[in-house]
């Protein structure tokens, strides 16, 4: 009996739950432009219609499915009066765009040069301290922490500017 009355609890919070969960959201912008999301409507609030969570666990949640499942299946026409741009333009455009990605990868290959040189520099000069001694002479220690500390920042700019120039790259490349 304990069991079943177990069972039948179980089964009815599975049903319950979902309804106890529901709640609607509304947006109230005041007179300032402040904008406040509540569960409880305020004067002059707009209920907002929000689409409900992904709860597909473990199933086929590729964007392609979802994209399938989310969009209406025939695609609409550009309209007739929506800009067009010719060939001329759109090559000057180009020829920009390719220009800023050009200049772009020149200030990161100089950056890269400049943070290689930071990094040989930060290898050459180790962090140390000194320290007095009692009969008045003095120790010199090395900080590895501090040093390593250094390196690990020195190395992360080299880094981030290879990946830049690897990404403006592939870039410019996708736009030949």
């Amino acid at each position: 009996m304990n069991k079943q009355l177990r069972t039948l609890s179980l089964l009815l919070f599975a049903f319950i739950l979902p309804v106890l969960v529901h709640a609607e959201i509304y947006k109230h912008v005041d007179a300032e432009g402040r904008v406040t999301y509540s569960n409880v409507k305020l004067k002059g609030a707009k209920k907002l219609d929000l689409e409900p969570a992904d709860t597909n666990f473990g199933g086929d949640n590729s964007a392609v499915s979802r994209a399938a499942t989310r969009a209406p299946q025939s695609k609409t026409a550009t309209p007739a009066s929506f800009p067009k741009v010719d060939a001329g333009t759109q090559n000057q455009r180009d020829n920009k765009r390719k220009e800023i990605l050009q200049a772009e990868l020149e200030a990161e290959k100089q950056a890269l040069a400049k943070a290689k040189e930071a990094y040989i520099e930060g290898e050459s000069k180790p962090e140390v301290y000194q320290k007095k001694n009692a009969n008045g002479t003095t120790s010199t220690f090395r900080n590895v922490a501090k040093f390593q500390e250094k390196m690990s920042g020195l190395q992360a700019d080299v880094d981030a500017h290879q990946r830049n120039i690897e990404l403006l790259t592939k870039e410019m490349d996708a736009s030949n």
